[in-house]
């Protein structure tokens, strides 16, 4: 009878065992599905594979033929890059100056002017090109260097400048003068912060409101609110989208920790990924970034990484929003908070952001950058149930979150003069067009592209364009400088991302495009767009592993 118990017990545990198998390969099986096949889904082999890329700089010898260009089109090229550097040199020495002596001192001034091309041109590059980092003042949609010369601004200010630096001047000043008997008082708030919630839960339709000090912050607290609240640990980020620099939503090339086993990195658009949130029981949250609806599944696009002419960007607000709807529903079914991160677009689609634009809520959100009136802020909104930070039953239980300059008086001020400028008559007018004005501009300037022969054209979000250079070539990154010397000023990923305000007239916008149409023109001139009959993409790429392996294993 014993024996009989024991075998029936150990066919029972075996039973268990075998399903348990089973049930972990079809977990694992679904969750491979639901990844994109690019590195950028599957984070871990990302960072090793990253990790043996060598380091090699082009000879100047080879770096203005690294493509097999005749001897006579690498002289051209040579000649007009010693040209465009003298001229930019010549254009502003004193911002130059400033620049040069101020980088040492400045890390992260030393890495964006070292990751502003492809890591093999940098060495040779940096003998002829030199680009400034200051800006003396801005007026309307230009920005001044300290030698006087104006630039038409598409920097975007990493987001914040939505409605034109004046505005943004503007809000600091009366923020600041609405605080100023208060001055910076810190832990507790100054009367306008009452306002402020109110008018930020009825933009968000939220019922509560939490501030921090940077858009990673608020993201981070609201993470970890849905993690308290549902008892769930796993979080879902989308392949290619940026949530901050913090570990869980960072775990790829770039952060020195391995990839957080908590976090699942899964692809936008997919079916398969729909699938892997209906079937776990331990996923807190799904992070959607609306901004990766321009390129989904991809990292921002940045002209460091432009090595041939394959990137790709184009916005279809149709099967984005049939994503969203599903995934609200998923998430809903199964008790997933859903976290919808406009740290930087907020405000730029719609008034109510990208909830209003795509027509769907979300359980939290955060905003950032621009909502504070041009001061640095985070902000969680979200339903009360989900942003409780204790329990009145276990008191111990508590989500702890702080910060020293949370609602900083002069923050709020500028914050409470940006909300209330929203309802303003002409910010409302600008809303009501603002799809119309954006997606026609946009159209008018690729039939100039079209019309001018150039091999370029533009796909866009609203305000948020990406250049998509269509020359199967080398040298594409180069445009950021000769947009540079035409005066157009690009934030450090250059072309990859250009953000319009809205201040932008008919007027300023012409003259953005034939200064952008002047560059192309120069640089196709110059023969940088010079292409061998067989070279494509491919051959490109092709080309540049086998240099990456040449030098890992013979040296350069």
């Amino acid at each position: 009878m014993l024996d009989n118990i024991l075998t029936l017990s150990l066919y029972i545990f075996g039973f268990v065992l075998a399903t348990q198998v089973i049930l972990k390969a079809v977990q694992r099986l679904e969750l491979s599905r639901a990844k994109n096949p690019s590195l950028g889904g599957h984070v871990r082999w990302a960072k090793r594979l990253t990790a043996l890329i060598p380091y090699y700089s082009y000879a100047e010898d080879k770096w203005f033929n690294c493509d097999s260009a005749p001897d006579s089109v690498a002289r051209q090229r040579k000649e007009a890059l010693t040209r465009l550097g003298h001229d930019l040199i010549s254009q502003s020495p004193l911002t130059l100056k400033q620049t040069e002596q101020t980088k040492p001192m400045i890390s992260d001034l030393q890495f964006t002017s070292n990751y502003r091309v492809p890591y093999q041109f940098k060495t040779v590059l940096q003998k002829y090109i030199k680009t400034g980092s200051f800006w003396k003042e801005s007026q309307g949609v230009w920005l001044t260097d300290m030698d006087g010369n104006r630039f038409i601004d598409v920097t975007g200010s990493y987001g914040v400048n939505l409605f034109g630096l004046d505005f943004y001047k503007a809000t600091i000043q009366e923020g600041s003068d609405l605080v100023k008997d208060l001055g910076p008082i810190l832990g507790s708030y100054h009367p306008c912060v009452l306002e402020n919630v109110q008018l930020l839960c009825a933009l968000s339709k939220k019922d509560e409101v939490s501030f921090h000090m940077s858009g990673t912050e608020a993201v981070m607290q609201a993470v970890r609110l849905a993690r308290y609240h549902t008892a769930k640990k796993k979080i879902v980020r989308f392949c290619g989208a940026y949530h901050g620099f913090w570990d869980d939503v960072q775990p790829g090339p770039g952060n020195p920790m391995p990839p957080a086993s908590e976090t699942l990195t899964l692809r936008e658009m997919h079916e398969p990924t729909l699938r892997v949130l209906r079937n776990r029981k331990d996923i807190a949250c799904v992070l959607v970034n609306p901004l990766q609806a321009l390129h989904p599944n991809q990292a921002a696009p940045g002209d460091s990484t432009l090595v041939d002419g394959s990137r790709k960007a184009h916005f279809d607000y149709a099967a984005y929003r049939e994503w969203l709807v599903q995934l609200r529903e998923v998430c809903t079914q199964k008790g997933i908070v859903l976290l919808f991160d406009e740290v930087f677009l907020g405000f730029r689609l719609a008034k109510g952001g990208a909830q209003e634009y795509f027509n769907i809520q979300a359980d939290m959100v955060t905003y950032g950058k621009t909502l504070g009136g041009g001061l640095p802020v985070g902000v969680v909104c979200g339903k009360a149930e989900l942003m409780r930070r204790f329990d009145d039953e276990r008191p111990a239980n508590i989500c702890f979150a702080r910060g020293t300059f949370n609602a900083h008086p002069y923050v709020m001020g500028a914050m409470n003069v940006f909300l209330k400028r929203l309802d303003t008559p002409q910010i409302t007018e600008q809303y009501a067009v603002l799809d119309t004005t954006w997606n026609t501009r946009a159209n008018q300037f690729n039939q100039e592209l079209k019309a001018h022969d150039l091999p370029i054209q533009v796909a866009n979000m609203s305000t948020v364009w990406t250049v998509l250079i269509k020359s199967e070539t080398r040298y594409n990154w180069l445009l950021q400088y000769y947009l540079r010397r035409e005066g157009i000023a690009l934030s450090w990923v250059g072309t990859g991302r250009m953000i319009f305000s809205l201040n932008f007239g008919d007027s300023e916008f012409a003259e953005f495009t034939k200064r952008f149409i002047l560059a192309a023109q120069k640089m196709t001139q110059d023969g940088w767009f010079w292409r061998g009959a067989t070279q494509t993409n491919k051959s490109i790429k092709r080309s540049m592993l086998v240099e990456m392996l040449k030098v890992k294993f013979v040296g350069q």
